[in-house]
């Protein structure tokens, strides 16, 4: 009996798949195409109201008060690639790592529940953990 050969469309999936199981998302998927430029197309000081924010993203992962009394509303997201080394036996129980791509959206309310100002902060993050950080 002779091994039978991997087609190239099946290694070609299981690769793909392989890829795949390396990402993972968290937070909030309303910001995750978001940029800085866009975000200005949505978004206007003294305009936008809270009712359109929450239709245009969701509901915010964190609301929060100023010290005057006026809503903080907080969306965040973040897509991390897993290292290969991570799947290697025995390896990956000395450790991890994963890197990726963090970003929030903050938003501050006036009294009157309308924008007053916003930021958007997108940042490059390591994640490492175990005896080789």
């Amino acid at each position: 009996m002779t091994p039978r050969r991997l087609t190239p469309c099946l290694a070609a999936a299981l690769a793909a798949l392989l890829a795949l199981a390396g990402c993972d998302s968290t937070g909030n998927q309303g910001i995750s195409q978001e940029t800085e430029e866009s975000v200005q197309t949505k978004l206007t000081e003294g305009v936008t109201t809270q009712a359109e924010v929450r239709q245009m993203f969701g509901a915010p992962g964190n609301v929060s008060f100023s010290s005057g009394g006026h809503d903080i509303w907080s969306y965040d997201y973040s897509e991390m690639k897993q290292s290969a080394l991570n799947y290697i036996p025995y390896v990956n129980q000395l450790g991890s790592s994963a890197k990726g791509t963090r970003k929030q959206l903050v938003i501050l309310f006036n009294a009157r529940k309308v924008v007053r100002r916003y930021t958007l902060m997108e940042s490059e993050v390591v994640e490492r953990s175990g005896l080789f950080p």
